[in-house]
């Protein structure tokens, strides 16, 4: 005999399978990159795309085409040549999962003092809350990597940088009232 050992969440008790199937599945095909989801995503240097699957990614740029977030979010970030992402914390833990190509990931402390490494293809880097972090992609082809973030609601992304970060705190109120 079968039966379930967890329960349902009250929103999906009478939700059909066919309507899971419908709302629970995204597919890459079908996700346009974001090339403004970030605060410094139009700085050369740090332009990336990202692709929400489920909730709002690292962003906190919700869309409502992606799958609803629970206890965490996922995207898939397309990092160019020479781009990467800024120094940077969030309130919860982060994971960058390297699909394709090569991305030195760092870590930094207040006074500035930065170290690296390069993840390859399958290799993952978890970034603890409030612990400066960002990437860079240094190689000659684009980087896909896959971004977890422990919150189905993440708060502003924490930049080191004060006029990005206030920018970022600006861009998520407005999306909040929006």
């Amino acid at each position: 005999m079968k039966s379930i050992k967890h329960s349902v969440a009250e929103e999906l008790k009478n939700v059909p399978l066919e309507d899971l199937v419908r709302t629970r599945v995204a597919r890459f095909s079908d996700i346009a990159p974001d090339w403004d989801a970030f605060a410094d995503s139009q700085i050369e240097g740090r332009k990336r795309a990202q692709h929400r699957f489920i909730g709002a990614g690292g962003s906190g740029k919700h869309d409502p085409k992606a799958i609803p977030a629970g206890g965490f979010t996922l995207s898939i970030m397309k990092v160019p040549p020479g781009q990467g992402g800024s120094a940077h914390t969030h309130e919860i833990e982060e994971a960058f999962f390297v699909l394709d190509g090569v991305l030195t990931v760092f870590f930094e402390d207040a006074q500035g003092k930065r170290v690296s490494t390069k993840l390859n293809k399958w290799e993952v880097v978890s970034c603890p809350a409030g612990i400066l972090h960002g990437f860079e992609n240094e190689g000659t082809v684009d980087v896909f990597m896959q971004t977890f973030i422990g919150s189905g609601k993440p708060g502003p992304v924490g930049y080191a940088d004060d006029k990005i970060y206030a920018e970022e705190t600006q861009r998520l109120a407005s999306r909040n009232t929006a």
